[in-house]
């Protein structure tokens, strides 16, 4: 399942104002200003870098190095731009473009859990809508009659929890369990 230029065009924009976002709030808290000018380049990074991965979906995989190195970049983007400001003094949480320990640290948890947030958002996404495309051709196939035998459209499984596919309820009546 591909996505069209409309909704791919959404996905990327959310894609790019996250990573925008964490990059702004982590220099922000590190002591930095980010100014207008490195906000809009960063963003346009972003969605540059985001927008050919867009077609379908995405997993942890291709979302955690795509980020990572959106964030090294932003990084250097906004250090080069507060070390040009007049603001630039001390205070900031590092020194030239080297981060340190600390940062670093809470750069990668910072992605790792970003990463982990856009790729189980984009599951329920796309599990939403190949339900909602079984569903609709499950309403509109007797409508349509087409020339050619049309295959079996079944409604994707419910995945739940290993540890409740064994619960056992003494409640109430007998539960069908499916078994795959």
């Amino acid at each position: 399942m591909t996505a069209g230029l409309p909704f791919r065009l959404a996905r990327t924009s959310a894609f790019a104002a996250v990573c925008l976002g964490l990059g702004v709030a982590a220099h922000a808290f590190g002591g930095g200003t980010v100014g207008a000018p490195a906000m809009g380049a960063a963003l346009g990074l972003s969605f540059a870098a985001a927008f050919p991965l867009s077609r379908r979906e995405r997993t942890v995989g291709a979302i955690l190095p795509l980020l990572g190195g959106l964030q090294v970049v932003m990084h250097l983007l906004f250090s080069l731009a507060y070390a040009a400001s007049p603001i630039a003094a001390t205070g900031h949480a590092h020194s030239g473009l080297v981060p340190g320990l600390g940062m670093l640290v809470m750069h990668g948890w910072a992605i790792g859990l970003t990463a982990l947030w856009l790729a189980r958002g984009e599951a329920l996404l796309w599990g939403l809508l190949r339900r909602l495309a079984v569903r609709l051709l499950v309403v509109l196939l007797p409508v349509i009659r087409a020339p050619f035998p049309a295959p079996c459209m079944a409604e994707p499984p419910v995945f739940r929890s290993a540890v409740l596919r064994h619960v056992v309820s003494g409640r109430g009546p007998p539960m069908v369990v499916e078994t795959r």
